[in-house]
């Protein structure tokens, strides 16, 4: 059995024991100071789910288990995000079928289907690589109970006047088939025609360029710069829109930027923000040629009617030539806002949507962020930058997996009707409550809304659901101790978070946001489906085991900087469990021996006190949340110092021979001690291993029993260099000499070093000068 089937053996041992006791519940009656931890529900979308994820869920479990070590009653609650588009597009791709075209109970039972299966895979991950959540207490965003709470609180702040209803240009994907929201979109650098062509201005002509010149039948203006002299005559002019021959105002207008194409630009309702923003101003009128099926309408004109935004683009360019209007298209790469889902590009579409107040909340949003304390700092500016530039968020979707938004309209005056809280409603398929009224007119016919909520609404909330504030608003598990989470969602679950429970509940709901890094493949570039270099845990930690996955994790970046997986990096931690366990073997097969602090020996103190600062700066690790420093501190001090320094200057002594007994003691005494501490310090990164060496050798069960111990040794600190470097000198004249590192050596002792004389020259076979 080689080293890697020795340490898998052990921790799959180890595994099956530790999930078996149950020893994770949260006890609220242990009189421990509480530490509560905001868990981000993992959404299990389909496969691979990418080591980047796994190793955060990791690092999350080590804040936990390093805080129970430090004495904290936990509370580490576990679920699973079941709702929204994800699983549509999986489920849809699974069956072959199209949500619309599919009948919607039919879908969503098929939705469930699916999930079910990917959540038995994520979960088998999860307590893989051994996290210590409460999974007796499951939750997932999509039960009855859940999603009744969501509906609970939109119910809640609707009375409150935090939701409004309203036609705006929204983002629109229509590959999606729904609304996003800001939070939602990314932008892109993609391939793409910027055309030039002709508008017409009696028998003069001036050149416009656009990449949406399918949208010239939406067309409202022409707008310049008014500091471009080449067209200050033209202001206030009518020029006719080619293949369209429409006419509209040229506007003087500060946007256009003169050194982009001609200087002209077109505005389409809507091509993109810009035009959102300048056609409110200018008070033109939307002329909207998209529908949400991604197709131009009847206001395209008959010869782009039907088509795709794709084709339609290459029609009118065609129509363009055919008119001779046309004067070139130039290749470029073009900044594209896209879904972050899809990655496909968006549109800007007027719809009928929910809207979540959320701009007004700006300054309390800046000031609980300025409050927070951020792991690492640097990361609050991405939270302050999100805010300011906050819009209100979009809240429904149309969509079928999700929580349905709790609305019914009076069929007779179109008044909404929002039913008490408490209960799950789905509008879409049920009545409202026995004995609904409009408010308005007093008629009881209605129509449910279909639409369901962003799953933000869900995931949002989730610090008052684990809790228990949504039971109870006097929870004393409420607020929280700590949001760990990813970098690439503070614009979404942290920015969303903060608003909906803050504004429920009146509190900030947690101490720290603790935000890891992106997980990256081994050339720098970020895992990700779409670029197929994404790396499945599972086989990964079959390969190596757990601890080896938890260790790189811990170890590999500082918090909050990204971090790179290679298959070699498990092997340089499996190495160092070897290491570690060879230790073991050595340092277990001593009997446990008492000795007072008078009887430690000199080298033994040096040690301890060696330890003693591993034991601090660890420690200061973990209380920082910052798991980079004690996975590198302890790491180096067992392999650099412990290792091949104490270890071999002792190992005759601990073996007796002619020593006294004193001396031996002291030296088992020590080895006992340093191994203790280490394999306590590792228990929070490698929780199998290390807790299988303490109870076999210490009989400490440290799942349930296991706090940090304190070192109390200062001396020798100065010379640990020294002896280090000499050992290292004598190593090298030895290997330089032709001489086996067992062979006699004839070599001086440094005087400041003859505390450590006698197991120096039993280590190095030192023959002392006669004159010494």
């Amino acid at each position: 059995m080689d080293f890697i089937e020795w340490s898998l053996d052990i921790e799959n041992k180890a595994k099956d024991q530790i999930y078996k006791s149950g020893t994770f519940s949260f006890d609220r009656g242990s009189g421990k100071p509480f530490f509560g931890i905001d868990t981000p529900p993992p959404y299990p979308s389909g496969r691979p789910w990418h080591v980047g994820a796994a190793a955060q869920y990791a690092k999350i479990d080590i804040i936990a288990r390093a805080a129970r070590m430090r004495g904290f009653e936990v509370m580490f609650p576990i679920g699973l995000d079941r709702n929204g588009l994800p699983v549509e597009k999986y489920t849809e791709k699974k069956y072959n079928i199209k949500m619309r075209n599919t009948e919607r109970e039919k879908f969503i039972e098929l939705c469930r289907e699916s999930l079910d299966e990917l959540e038995k895979e994520m979960l088998e991950i999860l307590k893989s690589i051994g996290l210590s959540a409460d999974f007796n207490k499951l939750y997932r965003t999509d039960s009855e109970e859940y999603r009744a709470f969501t509906q609970s609180t939109f119910i809640k702040q609707w009375k409150e006047g935090r939701i409004t209803v309203g036609k705006r240009p929204s983002n629109f994907c229509p590959d999606c088939g729904t609304t996003i929201a800001d939070a939602e979109v990314e932008y892109k650098e993609l391939p793409t025609n910027l055309v030039y062509f002709y508008f017409l201005l009696g028998k003069k002509k001036i050149l416009i360029a656009s990449t949406r010149p399918e949208l010239l039948g939406s067309c409202q203006a022409v707008i310049v710069n008014p500091s471009d002299d080449r067209y200050k005559d033209l202001v206030g002019l009518d020029a006719e829109i080619p293949v369209y021959k429409r006419k509209v105002k040229i506007i003087a207008h500060p946007y256009a930027k003169p050194d982009f194409g001609s200087g002209f630009e077109v505005m389409f309702p809507y091509g993109d923000y810009n035009d959102v923003m300048i056609i409110k101003e200018l008070g033109l009128k939307e002329n909207i040629i998209i529908n949400t099926d991604d197709k131009i309408n009847e206001r395209g004109g008959p010869e782009l009617e039907g088509l795709s935004v794709k084709k339609a683009r290459e029609k009118m360019i065609d129509l363009l030539k055919r008119d001779g209007v046309l004067e070139k298209v130039e290749q470029i790469s073009h900044r594209t806002p896209v879904c972050e889902r899809s990655k496909t590009p968006i549109e800007i579409i007027p719809l009928d949507e929910y809207y979540f107040k959320a701009a007004e909340s700006k300054d309390k949003l800046l000031e609980m962020a300025m409050n927070l304390k951020f792991i690492p700092e640097y990361h609050r500016q991405i939270l302050i930058d999100w805010i300011n530039i906050l819009e209100d968020w979009p809240i429904s979707r149309r969509r079928f997996y999700g929580t349905e938004i709790p609305v019914w309209y009076c069929k007779d005056c179109g008044e909404a009707y929002i039913p008490p809280p408490g209960k799950y409603y789905k509008p879409w398929k049920d009545n409202p409550p026995k004995g609904a009224k409009c408010i308005k007119c007093g008629r009881s016919d209605f129509i449910g809304d279909d639409r369901t909520f962003d799953t933000w609404m869900d995931s949002s909330v989730s610090a008052l659901f684990v809790s228990g504030y949504w039971k109870d608003e006097h929870s004393k598990e409420y607020p929280l101790t700590i949001r760990p989470q990813g970098l690439d969602i503070i614009r979404t679950w942290l920015t969303y978070s903060l608003l909906r429970c803050s504004e429920i509940s009146g509190k900030v709901p947690w101490e720290y946001v603790w935000i890891d890094g992106l997980g990256m493949d081994e050339h720098g570039e970020k895992m990700s489906k779409s670029k197929g270099n994404v790396v499945d845990p599972i086989p990964i930690i079959e390969k190596y085991g757990a601890d080896a996955f938890r260790f790189w994790a811990a170890s590999e970046a500082n918090v909050g900087s990204n971090f790179i997986f290679a298959e070699k990096k498990l092997v340089a931690a499996n190495k160092f469990i070897n290491k570690l366990l060879n230790i073991a073997r050595f340092v277990g097969s001593f009997q446990p021996v008492e000795a007072g602090a008078e009887d430690i020996k000199a080298t033994d103190e040096w040690i301890l006190s060696e330890l003693s600062l591993v034991v601090d700066k660890a420690i200061e690790g973990y209380e920082k949340h910052n798991l980079f420093l004690p996975a590198n501190k302890i790491r180096d001090f067992v392999w650099n110092v412990f290792a091949p320094h104490y270890i071999e200057m002792v190992k005759a002594r601990a073996y007796g021979g002619d020593y006294s007994a004193e001396e031996k003691n002291s030296a088992v005494f020590t080895l006992r001690t340093v191994l203790r501490n280490v394999l306590l310090l590792l228990n929070p990164i490698m929780p199998f291993i290390s807790s299988h060496l303490l109870e076999k050798i210490y009989g400490i069960r440290a799942e349930s029993d296991a706090l940090f111990e304190k070192i109390n040794y200062n001396r020798f600190l100065e010379l640990g260099r020294k002896i280090t470097d000499f050992n290292s000198m004598v190593w090298a004249e030895k290997k330089r000499s032709g001489l086996s590192l067992r062979d006699e050596i004839k070599i001086n002792i440094p005087q400041e070093l003859e505390p450590f004389k006698a197991d120096l020259i039993k280590m190095h076979g030192i023959i002392e000068d006669e004159g010494e």
